[in-house]
């Protein structure tokens, strides 16, 4: 009978738990809430099931046989198994791990776009007003959410919501808008052939968080290179100045006789003929006055800047920049080809990139007391590199008599620190205490102490004290009765003194005295006592200067090619002084990798691939089948 209640009981009990469990998960599952009564349904499903399991093996004994525990481990692999690829999926998901192997790095940010990212200062929003939600678009809007959580972006079907739509004024299916606070740009307008581009996306990053212009002027009217498109125009330059907030304006010293207060940076692009020596002086005082500045200067050129690079301690070398190393690549020996750059902000993240320069010249660097000097762009060395002398001649030999051996500087990056000018603060103090052998003691003092060989003491006194040998005092005196005092002979004594008291060589004394009569000191002893006015520390500002042999690498056609426009891009940004602006390589456009095809090429592409090679193959069949026969 007993045995009987306990077969019902565990029969009960096995569909019991298992029911509780199901009702658990659904309810929770269901909600969305795994509130109190979910819970209270688990527990219940996972007592009563362990309940049955304790009967069971008390009833039979199941649990000590061979097949129980085979199935018992069994299952415990199961769930390790299950276990060990969740802990795997999470970290995967959690730290993971992205190779871009790619040529030109399409899935992976540029530094300046990471960098860019990761110091936002507040929430920016991407957003894309369009029904279709292409696969790349979205693993690069990925790629910028992974460097911030500031960074977010959401794909709005502007059908579905109008109102969203109106507040950004979208026209037309696929417009992309940057957001945030109150600032709202359009990025670009995507459409098939034009996808989600990470130079527009970076750029106005850069330009919406950014709030402060900065002005750029190029100096214009000695044949320089031209602002706008054209054979020797730096448009491509200045549009890409623009796109990262800044104003590129023109400048004419002639008719200005300074440059202007608002001026961040002054640009100098190869001038063909000489500045004015008052337009030299309108640059020298803008650099001396802090301000900052980018010369580029072609060889063969007189600019009259010849004084103002010799106070940065800057030659120009008249010779030609030879380099034989790029002839592999289609350079020719007068283009040379530089992956060699000094450790500074503007080429810190470039490595072993390459940028080159047509006709350059070399500079020559001279150290000059209080401005810090570093080399940016070096070429190979000799015999791969050499400043060339005799630039008529066809064929460019290296002469040791007249040529310059590599490695040769095509540009330098020069601080200079410039003290500001302060009023001097006044002492406060009426009395002076005595003075020691060269010491200098301006204050009025009612009882001066005698003064030693070499010291000056303009202390009014009203009775003149004797002197020594070689003393120069040359106060007046205070009284209405002077009592004059022997001298020593060389001596030059026109101060009366009343009262005297000693002092010992190689005191010094600064601290004002209340006491009518200074008491002794001791040989080499410092009174620092502390006076009513502190000197305030000098302030400094710093004067920034990059000049490059070379103007070419920045105009049109050649400013995108290879690291040619983050040169000057890096330096207009680092000469600005605006250190919280990433510096880095711009991120890249897609390279085209298409070939075109001629007709014959076509046609002869189409007979080897349709005829050629299956008549190789066949042949080689046949071959092969003969000599098993």
């Amino acid at each position: 009978m007993k045995t009987i209640k306990t077969n019902k009981l565990g029969k009960y009990l096995f569909w019991l738990g298992p029911f509780l469990l199901a009702v658990g998960l659904t309810s929770g599952l269901v909600s969305g809430n795994w509130g109190i009564i979910p819970l209270v349904f688990l527990i219940m499903g996972t007592v009563i099931s362990g309940l049955w399991i304790v009967l069971q093996s008390q009833r039979n004994q199941w649990w000590n046989r061979r097949s129980t525990q085979a199935s018992t481990n069994a299952l415990i692999a199961t769930v390790a198994v299950f276990v060990i690829l969740g802990l795997i999926n999470f970290l995967g998901t959690r730290y993971n791990l992205r190779q871009d192997l790619t040529e030109a790095q399409l899935f992976t940010l540029a530094p300046q776009s990471k960098e860019l990212v990761r110091s936002l200062p507040q929430s920016v929003k991407v957003w894309i007003f369009d029904v279709n939600r292409n696969p790349q678009d979205r693993e690069l809007l990925e790629n910028y959410r992974r460097q911030s959580a500031n960074f977010q972006f959401e794909y709005i079907d502007p059908q579905a919501q109008p109102t969203l739509a109106n507040k950004f004024t979208v026209k037309n299916y696929g417009e992309v808008y940057l957001e945030s606070g109150d600032n709202r740009q359009l990025v670009q307008t995507l459409n098939v052939n034009e996808r989600l581009s990470e130079v527009r996306l970076t750029n106005r990053l850069q330009q919406i968080t950014n709030t402060t212009t900065t002005s750029v002027y190029f100096l214009q009217g000695h044949g320089e290179q031209v602002m706008t498109s054209g054979e020797g125009g730096i448009s491509q330059a200045i549009q890409s100045l623009d796109d990262r907030n800044y104003i590129a304006l023109p400048l004419n010293l002639v008719e200005k006789s300074q440059v202007p207060e608002d001026a961040d940076v002054v640009v100098v692009a190869s001038p063909k003929r000489e500045l004015f020596d008052n337009e030299v002086k309108a640059l020298q005082d803008y650099l001396n006055g802090g301000g900052n500045a980018l010369l580029m200067i072609d060889p063969n050129t007189e600019t009259n800047l010849n004084s103002l690079l010799q106070e940065w301690g800057i030659n120009l070398d008249n010779r030609l920049a030879v380099d034989v190393s790029g002839t592999g690549v289609g350079l020719g020996p007068a283009v040379p080809l530089v992956t060699n750059y000094g450790q500074h902000p503007i080429t810190k993240e470039f490595g072993d990139g390459i940028s080159f320069y047509r006709l350059a010249r070399p500079l020559e660097i001279n150290p000059v007391a209080g401005i810090e000097a570093i080399s940016l762009l070096q070429t190979k060395p000799y015999p791969q590199s050499w400043a060339e002398s005799d630039q008529k001649s066809e064929k460019l030999d290296f002469d040791p008599e007249t040529d310059n051996p590599g490695p040769l500087t095509l540009g330098v990056a020069l601080t200079k620190t410039i003290p500001a000018t302060t009023n001097p603060t006044p002492s406060a103090s009426p009395t002076p205490s005595p003075t020691i052998e060269g010491e200098t003691n301006p204050t009025p003092s009612p009882t001066p102490s005698p003064t030693i060989e070499g010291e000056t003491n303009p202390s009014p006194s009203p009775t003149p004290s004797p002197t020594i040998e070689g003393e120069t005092n040359s106060t007046p005196s205070a009284s209405p009765t002077p009592t004059p005092s022997p001298t020593i002979e060389g001596e030059t004594n026109p101060t009366p003194s009343p009262t005297p008291s000693p002092t010992i060589e190689g005191e010094t004394n600064s601290t004002p005295s209340a006491s009518p009569t200074p008491s002794p000191t001791i040989e080499g002893e410092t009174n620092p006592t502390p006076t009513t006015a502190e000197k305030p520390e000098e302030p400094q500002i710093e004067s920034r200067l990059v000049v490059i042999g070379d103007s070419d690498f920045a105009t049109d056609g050649l400013f995108q090619q290879q690291l040619n426009g983050d040169v000057f891009l890096n330096s207009v940004t680092w000469l600005s002084q605006q250190d919280q602006q990433p510096l880095s390589i711009r991120p890249k456009e897609e390279k085209n990798r298409r070939i075109n095809l001629n007709i014959v090429q076509a046609n002869l592409l189409t007979l080897s691939s349709l005829l050629l090679i299956p008549l190789m193959g066949l042949a080689t069949a046949a071959i092969i089948w003969w000599r098993r026969r």
